[in-house]
């Protein structure tokens, strides 16, 4: 599939949405516990995705937008361990679904053409994107994202499921 513009949208306003019915009033055994080491909890991936809607996505789009030509900054990919201390769960939903609904709203706003798409940023790792890559790369980031948080909850009772582990492939591993 191309990228489009409307068929992303579609993705990125669903998000808020899936990770409150998947998340809302869980306890903590769902949703703070990681898979051991440096990984990441639903509860931090939460804070990853506002700390993305806050400094990365619509900062890089506007950057390209503007024709600078300027190095996006580097996204600090754990912002969210500070950023999100002594907040709720429920209040990283909430502010979340809040982000995100502001910046779909810039972004319809904005009038964006096919030509558009095709200007230029310069990523500090990856050298010239284009803004089609940026916008494909936000949704597919969702998408990444929420299967983690899957993965990560399966992950809690696979010691628990016994034989059927041999068909679980999301949690094998």
């Amino acid at each position: 599939m191309n990228f489009n513009l409307d068929k992303s949208i579609l993705i990125l306003e669903r998000t808020p949405v899936v990770l409150e019915q998947l998340l809302s009033g869980l306890p903590d055994d769902w949703t703070k516990n990681n898979e051991g080491g440096d990984t990441w909890s639903p509860y931090d991936v939460l804070g990853h995705l506002i700390h993305g809607e806050r400094t990365d996505w619509m900062a890089r789009l506007k950057i390209i937008l503007n024709g600078s030509h300027e190095t996006f900054p580097v996204f600090n990919r754990t912002a969210m361990f500070e950023e999100s201390k002594g907040k709720s769960l429920g209040d990283l939903l909430t502010e979340f679904k809040s982000v995100r609904a502001e910046n779909l709203k810039t972004l319809r706003s904005l009038g964006l053409t096919e030509k558009d798409f095709d200007r230029t940023g310069i990523h500090p790792k990856f050298g010239e994107v284009k803004l089609r890559q940026l916008l494909s790369t936000w949704t597919i980031h969702d998408l990444t994202h929420i299967a983690q948080i899957a993965r990560v909850m399966a992950k809690q009772y696979k010691q628990e499921i016994g034989p059927w582990l041999e068909y679980m492939r999301l949690v094998q591993g």
